[in-house]
């Protein structure tokens, strides 16, 4: 049997050719502009469909041309999507290493279990392909590392997608932000609530017939195949998922921090646990997370299962400061005075709700817009896996610092425990043999 290692060797010979620079402004990276990109869509249960969604309104400049999935029932389902929405039948794989193989494949969205995101958009980029891998980018801080250190050395593009930060209308309170419309910022407060139902305690069975098991767990230890994991839970098993924090606590805390002007902690404290149901689900549905700065804070409170709304909203964040305060979510935003009156406010005319777990919308689409123009343009990535890379580690830190229950002490230029031994062996994870991603 051919190993991980085995294989990304070879493809890492013929990929060394293909690397030509560093930068979104390398002319290797750049197409001709009436070029169609050929997409490969790999992991395709759910926000697959927002990904095909927005290459079919960026259909000038990109196609799907390749389909990938390990469950061979969701493979065909999407492939059959692909056909009734763009005309074109896609190519489908069971085995994304076969997509990597593919010299008519100048791109990858991931969108499979977070941990596949890292290790699969690694081997991209050691196969000579762009990357565009749903946020969290990674399963742990290591991982996050990995990645950001692999784009700089192949060279290719990655996108992470947290698409809120090619929204138009964030892009401009933002601005303003910076600008001083709120004063001086330094408070700000993120959220999601939903009503996740209980997943039971599973039990172990024969894996159906049209899963390749082996192959889903991928890099991660095996375990037995349980009736209550795939093709959704697995967010809440701590061997395959990050729990809500990562899952959507990443949107909104990307755009406080982004707000804010501000990167790693200095220290970050969290509590919470699992409250709502007594099941499977191993990571807290009830979570509030501190991250301190000297001078700014960022809080982050998530409830999985408890559907009380703030502000009206399922999700969102405030950003407060010296002379105000600014409401920002996916479908516009409001900014008061210092006694709450609403000075301004701007609406998209839409309506986005947390149960929606596909997100087809038009900052998805704008977010692959940008992608594609990075590459056949050169155009600046709104969300380039450095950037993005940053929220997914604070955020895997709150994961830590709940599970140590204790706070965390942080170095600031990289986000690296300080002084704590034991919280640091969180830092990355175990993987089964073979299958350990690298640099």
């Amino acid at each position: 049997m051919v190993t991980r290692r085995d294989f990304l060797d070879a493809l890492a010979v013929g990929a060394a050719g293909m690397v030509l620079g560093s930068t979104a402004k390398s002319y290797g990276q750049i197409l001709g502009s009436n070029d169609r990109i050929n997409f490969a869509v790999i992991g395709l249960n759910g926000r697959a469909y927002a990904h095909l969604s927005s290459l079919g309104a960026n259909r000038t400049a990109a196609r799907i041309s390749h389909v990938c999935d390990v469950d061979t029932d969701i493979l065909a389902k999407f492939a059959k999507s692909v056909q009734q929405e763009t005309g074109t039948v896609p190519v489908s794989e069971k085995d994304f290493r076969r997509i990597l193989d593919r010299k008519d494949v100048d791109a990858i969205t991931i969108a499979t279990p977070d941990h596949w995101h890292a290790p699969m958009a690694i081997a991209g980029l050691q196969a000579g392909k762009h990357i565009y891998v749903e946020k969290p980018c990674s399963h742990n801080p290591a991982e996050g590392e990995m990645l950001v250190q692999a784009q700089q050395k192949y060279g290719k593009l990655v996108q992470m997608g947290t698409q809120q930060r090619s929204s138009l209308h964030t892009i401009e309170i933002v601005g303003r932000i910076h600008d001083g419309v709120i004063g001086r910022p330094y408070f700000a407060k993120a959220w999601y609530v939903n009503v996740r139902k209980s997943i039971g305690t599973g039990k172990e069975v024969p894996v159906p017939p049209q899963l390749d098991w082996d192959l889903w767990q991928g890099p991660a230890p095996r375990r037995p195949y349980r009736d209550n994991v795939h093709p959704y839970n697995w967010h809440w098993f701590k061997v395959y998922g990050t729990g809500e924090t990562l899952n959507n606590g990443t949107h909104e805390v990307d755009v406080c921090r982004w707000a804010l002007g501000v990167d790693y902690p200095k220290q970050i404290a969290a509590s919470g646990g699992r409250y709502h149901f007594k099941d499977d689900w191993q990571f807290y549905d009830t979570l509030i997370t501190s991250f301190e700065y000297g001078g700014t804070m960022i809080s982050w409170e998530g409830k999985s299962c408890q559907g009380m709304k703030y502000y009206g909203r399922d999700r969102g964040s405030t950003i407060m400061g010296t002379d105000g305060t600014a409401l920002i979510d996916r479908d516009g935003y409001e900014i008061y005075d210092l006694k709450g009156k609403k000075v301004h406010e701007f609406k998209t005319g839409s309506a986005t709700e947390s149960s929606d777990l596909l997100g087809r919308d038009s900052m998805t689409d704008a977010h692959f817009a940008n992608f594609i123009a990075g590459i056949r343009k050169g155009e600046k990535l709104n969300a380039p896996v450095s950037v993005g890379n940053v929220a997914v580690t604070m955020l895997q830190l709150s994961n830590i610092a709940w599970e140590v229950n204790r706070e965390l002490h942080l170095d600031a230029k990289d986000g690296r425990i300080q002084r704590d031994p034991e919280a640091m062996k969180l830092w990355s994870r175990e993987y089964e043999k073979g299958w350990a991603p690298y640099v």
